[in-house]
């Protein structure tokens, strides 16, 4: 049966190679994929093992705790409670959505809006697909490591087919993650969808409030519901499920969503930025204006503004909340095993918090709303960048006073293990946390100076650009992006410091047992990444308003509204207004702009999340090492040469992910401005439906191909590099999680000031189609893998390899064949080097046809 694809060859090294898009490459992996895993369960036999410490993470009994500053509500109350907020921001959200899509629109935008519909449902199936065979890997190591270790472990009581069940209902956890990932993206992206083109046509009333309004609605029903999904579901298992499975569930499902969200976020920003360059180099190429439909990019470009800048983050969210709740519970579960009522007070305390998160933004969505129509309605201009920034602090500062006013209620009694009252944990517990949801505005401020249109950063990037062209459009966009990532890591660091400070408080210090009194800090970074979440739906809102006005004015643009014959009769008669085009386009631009900006904000706010969270993960390592062999932490000490060695790997491993996710880009983007320079038809109304879907094409297939080579290779550094020596692992995850927060601070920035500084160039000084206009395109072009590709995926990439090294250690370390230890790690090791090889040899640009594929050709003789 032949592929749905055309056959094609290419010539490369003057060989010529067949494939038949990616369904071939993707069979030969496969081959290869599953005699990986074969032979890994073979070599794993031969190895014994006791029982993993992950797998006997217990939970506590909640029922046992009440809380008499509530009046003595049971702790499962609380619980069930939370459902009930849960479904108060589910309800909200889909309201929204049903309120939206009744939102008036004309016939000519709605068409486009649903094209731009049907052909993300086609990238969201295929991605679908790929995403579960990625999930049978995982879940054989997730098999071996939760049935196969204890399987013959003579301190396992569990019977084998307690084991298999047991083995089952964890599996279906990871799909729950998995699962809740791809579910929240299939809303993000619906809702999106139906918002671009009612926003399109609201900017015809020339009514700014109105057109930034539906944009932001959408985003918040979007953030409501993604974070009342995650924490129903982690209610369900923490309430539902029998307790013993309970911990070993949290980290399935932790696996699941992280992995969801690694592959959607990944093959989104290579899709993205393939459609994005591919689409705007024509503007230079042919002279065209901005998404002119006779472009046969626009369509793949206005699907990745949702793959890449909805799908992604929205996928991306839902993880970043669940896996650091996570993080936490087994923190807490493992460091006060001896203690499991104060524990149950803590975890309730956390899933309160979690809970009221729900109630802060929404109430401060509405105070804001209400504060934008009495400043800004009426008004024919005003800066679009104020009302999002209004929400952001608002809600924090809800936020903040209801952590304080909750926290006193919940823990104002508290006594810790002796029987001591320790009236001060519940302030200092609220001040750690409020250092998290203070960095939650501290940072999109800071971003803003270097990315906003009102930036001087961006300001220079324009100024540069007008005679020094692209060059010092480029250099100047590298400086935006340094000086950003020392003002935010000094911002991190700061507040890292405070709840440093606050953590030695002996409130704190007497919940941790005498052998745990080191990880007091260590709690203290987690409930700081705890904070960055602490308007989890509003951080979401603002970074999801984004694709919405960059689409809605591609939607603008290809409903060719303006050219349609008797359009301004048509939309007084069915309409009842008389439509304002040029302000039109102005005010589409306009919110464009701020949606660059408060995307570029939300980025750096998950990515210090992931880095912060992962010192609480590494803590399960620290533990399970220290049960084992003891002095586990004065091994950690940074004059330690495996740890040092670890930092070094780590750090190697972020700058290849840079460089095999941009070439993804590179070589795809290379094959779509190839087919639309060779299928662009300059005298046609608009690009054929064939031309269009073979972008698409194309911009699916090198998202695979890059991510494939990608996956693999963490994947099997994850495992490779535990079976070498665990402390030289916990040095490579701390080396990826801090190499990884300032590259992607600085590809995020850099590539925000690019984006903006040709915004300023199309918006303030209306200079579209001139040579200052291209460089800052050229600039643009640049920063859109830097800022949508590489600088956000090192986010859930960073807390896979984290979750998933958790179990990959444990495998290790229990082992007590050191040849067949050493045998896996070497095995893995080779088979990473050979797919980083492969991420770039094998998605090179084939050579074209000159006659000198072989040779090398030197600008001179060479100097004898």
């Amino acid at each position: 049966m032949k592929s749905t694809y055309d056959v094609k060859t290419v010539k490369i090294g003057g060989q010529t190679e067949e494939y038949n898009g990616h369904s071939g490459s993707t069979l030969m992996l496969n081959k290869k994929l599953w005699f990986q895993v074969v032979l890994l369960l073979t070599l794993l036999g031969n190895a014994t093992g006791a029982h993993a410490s992950e797998a006997d993470i217990h939970v506590p009994d909640l029922t046992q705790v009440s809380f008499a500053g509530l009046g003595g509500v049971s702790g499962s109350t609380l619980m069930y409670l939370g459902i009930l907020v849960c479904a108060i921001g589910a309800i909200f959200g889909l309201v929204q959505y049903v309120q939206t899509k009744a939102l008036p629109v004309h016939e000519s935008m709605g068409n486009v809006s649903n094209t731009i519909w049907e052909t993300c449902k086609t990238y969201l199936f295929t991605q679908g697909r790929f995403l579960a065979i990625l999930w049978v890997l995982i879940a054989v190591c997730m098999v071996y490591y939760f049935i196969g270790l204890p399987w013959n472990d003579p301190n396992n009581h569990l019977s084998h087919g307690e084991l298999i069940r047991n083995g089952i209902v964890i599996l279906l956890a990871s799909i729950l993650g998995v699962l809740g990932s791809y579910g929240v993206a299939w809303f993000g992206i619906r809702i999106n969808t139906v918002s671009n083109s009612r926003t399109a046509f609201s900017a015809l009333k020339g009514n700014p409030l109105a057109t930034l309004g539906i944009p932001l609605r959408s985003g918040m029903s979007v953030g409501l519901l993604l974070v009342a999904v995650e924490l129903f579901f982690m209610i369900c298992i923490l309430m539902f499920l029998p307790r013993e499975l309970v911990g070993p569930c949290f980290i399935g499902f932790a696996v699941g969503e992280s992995l969801g969200a690694s592959v959607l976020r990944i093959c989104g920003g290579i899709f993205t930025k393939i459609a994005d360059i591919g689409s705007d180099l024509m503007k230079i190429v042919f002279k065209l204006p901005e998404d002119d439909p006779k472009n046969p990019g626009v369509i793949a470009d206005c699907t990745g503004d949702n793959a890449g800048d909805s799908v992604g983050p929205t996928a991306d969210g839902f993880e970043t909340y669940g896996v650091t709740g996570v993080a936490l519970i087994a923190f807490l579960a493992l460091a006060l095993a001896a203690n499991p009522k104060i524990c149950a007070t803590l975890i309730i305390w956390l899933f309160a918090m979690r809970a009221l998160m729900i109630v802060t933004s929404l109430v401060s969505y509405f105070v804001n709303e209400g504060i934008s129509k009495a400043m800004f309605a009426g008004k024919k201009d005003f800066d679009f960048e104020a009302p999002l920034t209004h929400l952001v602090w608002l809600t924090s500062a809800v936020s903040i006073g209801v952590t304080f006013l909750a926290s006193k209620l919940l823990l104002g009694d508290f006594t810790d293990a002796a029987g001591a009252a320790q009236p001060a944990l519940w302030w200092v517990l609220s001040v750690i946390i409020s250092c998290g949801t203070v960095a939650g505005a501290l940072i999109p401020e800071f971003t803003k100076v270097f990315v906003s249109t009102n930036s001087r950063h961006v300001r220079e990037v324009t100024n540069c650009s007008k005679h020094g062209g692209a060059s010092l459009n480029i250099l100047s966009g590298f400086v935006a992006g340094n000086f950003s990532a020392f003002w935010m890591g000094l911002v991190i660091m700061v507040l890292m410091a405070t709840s440093y400070y606050f953590s030695q408080n002996s409130a704190l210090l007497s919940l941790m047992p005498q052998k745990f009194l080191f990880a007091a800090p260590i709690f203290a970074f987690g409930l700081v990444a705890f904070g960055f979440l602490g308007m989890g739906p509003v951080t979401i809102a603002v970074d999801s308003y984004g694709p919405v006005t960059d689409n809605a004015q591609s939607v603008y643009e290809l409903s060719q509204i303006e050219a349609r014959k008797g359009i301004k009769e048509d939309i007084q008669v069915n309409f009842g207004f008389d439509p304002d085009f040029e302000n039109a386009k102005y005010l589409l631009e306009k919110g464009d702009g701020a949606g660059n900006t408060f995307k570029a904000t939300a980025k750096p706010v998950l990515i210090g999340t992931a880095v912060v969270g992962a010192t609480t993960m590494v803590f399960g390592i620290i533990i399970l090492l220290e049960n084992l062999f003891g002095g586990a932490v004065a091994k950690l000490s940074i004059v330690e040469p495996k740890v040092i060695l670890g930092l070094i790997m780590g750090g190697s491993v972020v700058y290849w992910f840079t460089g095999a996710s941009t070439q993804a880009v590179v070589t795809g983007a290379y094959r779509a401005v190839v087919y639309i320079k060779d299928n662009m038809k300059l005298d046609a109304a608009t690009a054929s439906d064939k031309d269009s879907k073979e972008v698409v094409r194309i911009c699916t297939e090198y998202a695979q191909k890059g991510m494939w080579n990608i996956f693999i290779v963490v994947f099997c550094f994850a495992l490779a590099l535990p079976f070498f020596n665990a402390y030289f692992f916990i040095g490579y995850l701390i080396g990826i999680a801090f190499f990884g927060l300032f590259q992607a601070i600085f590809m995020a920035n850099a590539g925000g000031a690019w984006d903006n500084a040709k915004k300023i160039v199309e918006v303030d000084l209306r200079q579209k189609g001139t040579e200052l206009h291209a460089a800052t395109v050229v600039g643009d072009t640049v920063g859109d893998p830097f800022k949508d590709t590489s600088s956000v995926a090192l986010n859930p990439v960073i807390k896979f390899t984290t979750l998933f090294g958790l179990l990959a250690v444990e495998i290790a370390v229990t082992m007590t064949n050191n040849n067949v230890k050493l045998g896996i790690g070497c095995f893995f090791f080779l088979v990473a080097l050979i797919f980083v090889y492969r991420s770039f040899y094998s998605m090179r640009i084939p050579d074209e046809n000159t006659g000198s594929e072989d040779h090398l050709i030197l600008p001179h003789p060479p100097h004898r």
